[in-house]
């Protein structure tokens, strides 16, 4: 609940009309569907896409900061540098992954609803089906590409009722990245790892995010969803009212 004396402050993405519209007691709604149905269901793979800048530039679209006074914070970006966009579904059993957004002709592109679709067809789906999983939940955030009318159809033809995205049977809290393991866990994680050695080309930079998520070893991930549910049981509990930093820290 946003109390009069804290000023939340939201990313360029998401516009004041939007903000306003995201209600505590809305959310608070859909994260109790939400979690409610994550902590029936365990065997839930959750995904996300990161950019990765061949400079080192991280995108912190997914920070949030709270004062109780504006901080009239200011965050400078940089424009038309050379980037990977890299796709991956983590669980308890595993990560499947890294996945790279590329053209016909190899070259690096970013996400639209086509080439989304066209990952979940031609990747995603036979990887799952190399893999010995029954009654899989799929949850996903609320990127465009990801709900798009193709896009759900796409993903109720392969998970039923079992998906937790937005128009999905289950809906997902938008900006609800202290959910996702892959935004407050993995895509930290192998960012702080993969510019060790100063990549100069991008070549270099895939082969340094490979060998990260590959290296991840499944003790690490055993922590990882102990601390997802974790942050589950705290935000059940904690209703209308915030949840207290430390608790999100791995």
């Amino acid at each position: 609940m946003i109390s009069a004396k804290q000023y939340p402050v939201f990313p360029s993405g998401c516009s004041q009309k939007d903000a306003q519209k995201w209600t505590p007691h809305v959310k608070t709604s859909l994260y109790k569907t939400t979690v409610d149905c994550l902590h029936e269901n365990s065997s839930s793979r959750h995904s996300s896409k990161a950019h990765f800048w061949l400079n080192g530039y991280v995108n912190k679209q997914n920070c949030r900061i709270w004062s109780e006074a504006n901080p009239q914070v200011y965050v400078e970006t940089l424009l038309h540098t050379e980037k990977l966009t890299v796709w991956c579904a983590l669980w308890a059993g595993g990560i499947i992954g890294p996945y790279f957004f590329k053209n016909e002709e190899c070259h690096n592109v970013t996400v639209n609803g086509d080439r989304y679709r066209a990952m979940i067809t031609n990747f995603f789906i036979p990887e799952l089906n190399n893999r010995d999983v029954q009654e899989l939940w799929f949850q996903q955030d609320g990127a465009t590409c990801h709900t798009a009318r193709a896009t759900i159809d796409l993903l109720k033809d392969t998970f039923g009722g079992r998906l937790i995205s937005r128009f999905g049977p289950v809906n997902w809290p938008p900006r609800s990245c202290d959910l996702t393991p892959l935004d407050y866990f993995l895509w930290g994680y192998v960012k702080s790892l993969v510019y060790a050695d100063k990549p100069q080309t991008l070549d270099h930079l895939e082969d340094n995010i490979r060998r990260v998520i590959a290296d991840i070893r499944p003790q690490m991930l055993e922590k990882i969803i102990e601390n997802w549910t974790s942050r589950l049981d705290y935000i059940r509990a904690s209703r209308d009212s915030h949840v207290p930093e430390i608790i999100f820290k791995m």
